[in-house]
């Protein structure tokens, strides 16, 4: 039967009934002419309209909320007002009172054969469902009260099945479709439906979602729905009234949404909020019943009987396909190094792409894919660490022959990690130490920190050197939430992170003498597993590598020393102080390349003898220079050798 047939057999029902409702009335109110074979017939007219299939509006919303005889004549009777103006004077009448002209449950329990008295209590379907409202001025009887249907429930009766108003602003459908899983995410559909069994109506199940991929777990959850037979929608978590009242009528209003439509609820969890409003979401699942996904990064949610599967983000190679399906067969390189480097879900993949298609530069598309592919993972970053843009080049790097090639090594393997990973089969064997990790030490001003920023130019990425003001915090188990939340927004992997002075987080481990030792031992312990499954690029700086944890050297790819600069070395630094833009004059490279200073220190004096020259008006010249070498020596508490400043001009310039 399509839908026109059964509204019209719904609306015949409905007539029906509210024809019998009024001969019940009119008897109850001593009207002559109401008789009982009236009735009798109007009885047997019901009974054959509610034959129709499927049934009536009114007897599947019985059936499913488990209304008895009584309980379904009672909801009709507080419906009946909204659709015969006749009813409500009818009421007055058969309560002998012109002010009564409304239902109430006194009036059901003359009007209807076989009443209940417990049809009134809270733990009724009607009570308990919101299917009714009772308007109870103060000190008035339960049984003298105004009865009326809910808006909702009225709806529904007619036919009209829609969401109710008070939750459709909270919900919406479900974004994730089958394109937005992988196969290898797709995968969990058929898990998920194995654990909740054979059965078609799971009833009250909870279906944990974890990893980082929300499109994904919402296409995966959208397809165990649909084979269901429900309607996924969509809730953050966010929304949740933590006010016990508030929260217990949103979860009645849920649930009998969910056994009216049906529905499924997807609820986004996210990260891990303040405990009030844990508790508040734990409470909701609780009384919400039904079918519910809950999709979270990490499973800090406590359900004890809920169905937890991970699902991660595609695999490289399903990325690398993806890349190459949307770039063309002849970028299938330019596809390799981005799923290399980019730990990207397919709609992250299909955003990049649609933002590097509208390009107009003189770039080709892989290139613009790779910018829009930083752009679109650096946000998440900004808020936990500095980015510094890398400009400098290999040629910018003045180190010994051997440290130069390891940090080749460093921007090779990261450029190769597809081939050797995927197309040689090593993440076949493990998928932990994947990531490339060094550590660079040496003194202060020795060039770590321009190393880190001639690779993250060399790799094109951004480069985010971190705070560890905002990662550090002296509350238990902080430290390890902004970790974990820096390393998941690297994971994406559009940058490389560099931790400056890494000893100050990545000291050694202590003998517990207290209960601050022993969560300092926790922290480092989370950093070292974190570091070994990092994916992506981090760098490490000291200027104290024996105040490193030993542990942390063997989950280390690389670790590069940076010397102090010998004199070759210097004479490089000196003479690449100076743009080429700056206006020199007469200074004796091989006298100042004689001076014991790194190269941070030779850029700070270059920096200040040009200010210098600057205010005075003139070109930068060697007094001016060694001026600025001795107020350098002074500031680092180094001795000052007046002979090596001395020059032979009697005024500077």
């Amino acid at each position: 039967m399509n839908e026109p047939d059964w509204e019209e057999r719904n609306n015949a029902y409905l007539a029906a009934a509210l024809h019998w409702l009024r001969l019940r009335l009119d008897r109850l109110a001593g009207r002559a002419g109401t008789l009982d074979h009236a009735l009798a017939t109007a009885a047997a007219a019901l009974d054959a309209a509610a034959a129709c299939s499927p049934p009536p509006a009114l007897r599947v919303l019985a059936d499913r909320f488990g209304l008895t005889p009584f309980e379904q004549q009672l909801l009709l009777l507080c419906a009946a007002p909204e659709f015969d103006p006749r009813i409500g004077p009818l009421c007055a009448a058969a309560q002998q009172d012109p002010a009564r002209p409304y239902p109430t449950f006194a009036l059901a329990f003359a009007l209807f054969d076989d009443p209940a008295w417990d049809a009134l209590s809270p733990e009724r379907p009607l009570r308990f469902w919101r299917l009714l409202e009772i308007h109870r001025p103060a000190a008035q009887a339960l049984t003298a009260s105004a009865l009326r249907a809910d808006e909702r429930v009225v709806s529904v009766l007619k036919g009209l099945d829609h969401l109710d108003e008070r939750l459709a602003p909270f919900v919406e459908p479900l974004r994730g479709t089958d394109g937005d899983a992988a196969p290898s995410q797709a995968a969990v559909t058929g898990q998920v439906l194995r654990a909740l069994g054979p059965v078609r109506a799971p009833g009250d199940r909870l279906v944990l979602l974890l990893g980082p991929d929300s499109l994904a777990k919402q296409a995966v959850a959208r397809r165990v729905a649909d084979t269901l037979g429900l309607t996924a929608l969509a809730l953050p978590a966010g929304v949740l009234p933590t006010a016990a009242a508030d929260l217990e009528e949103m979860a009645r209003l849920w649930r009998r949404e969910a056994t009216l439509l049906p529905l499924a609820l997807y609820l986004e969890a996210g990260e891990p909020p303040e405990p009030g409003r844990a508790a508040a979401l734990g409470r909701f699942l609780v009384r919400a019943g039904g079918l519910a996904f809950v999709a979270t990064r990490e499973p800090w949610l406590d359900l004890p009987d809920a169905i937890a599967v991970g699902i991660g983000r595609p695999t490289p190679a399903e990325q690398r396909t993806a890349w190459t399906r949307l770039l063309g067969a002849a970028s299938a390189d330019s596809a390799a190094r981005l799923a290399a480097q980019f730990d990207l879900p397919l709609a992250e993949i299909r955003a990049a792409t649609r933002l590097a298609s509208s390009g107009d530069d003189a770039e080709d598309l892989p290139a613009r894919a790779w910018r829009a592919s930083r752009e679109r993972t650096r946000p998440r970053l900004d808020q936990l660490a500095q980015r510094i843009t890398p400009r400098a080049g290999w040629t910018d790097l003045v180190l010994p022959d051997a440290e130069l090639r390891q940090l080749r090594q460093i921007a090779a393997q990261a450029a190769q990690r597809t081939r050797v990973y995927d197309d040689w089969g090593f993440r076949d064997r493990t998928d932990r130490g994947l990531g490339i990790s060094a550590l660079f030490a040496g003194e202060s001003g020795t060039g770590k920190t321009l190393a880190a920023e001639v690779v993250a130019h060399a790799l094109a990425l951004d480069l985010f050197c971190i705070d560890l003001a905002s990662v550090v915090s002296k509350y238990v188990g902080e430290t390890e939430k902004n970790l974990r939340r820096l390393f998941d927004a690297a994971e994406d992997g559009g940058a490389i992170l560099f931790f400056d002075e890494a000893d100050a987080l990545f000291g050694r481990r202590s003998e517990v003498k207290d209960s601050h030792d022993r969560y300092a031992n926790v922290e480092i312990s989370y950093l070292l597993q974190r570091m070994e499954s990092y994916r992506g690029v981090a760098i490490l700086a000291t200027n104290l590598k024996t105040h490193l944890d030993p542990a942390f050297l063997r989950r280390l790819r690389f670790v590069v020393n940076f010397p102090f600069p010998g004199a070759a070395e210097r004479l490089r630094l000196w003479r690449q102080a100076f743009p080429a833009r700056a206006p020199v004059n007469g200074l004796d490279w091989e006298r100042l390349a004689r001076l014991n200073l790194t190269g941070g220190n030779i850029r700070n004096v270059a920096l200040n003898a040009a200010f210098v020259a600057a205010a005075a008006g003139s070109p930068i010249t060697l007094p001016m220079v060694l001026d600025c070498v001795r107020s350098e020596l002074r500031k680092l508490d180094r001795p000052v050798s007046e002979s090596e400043l001395r020059w032979p001009e009697a005024v500077a310039g």
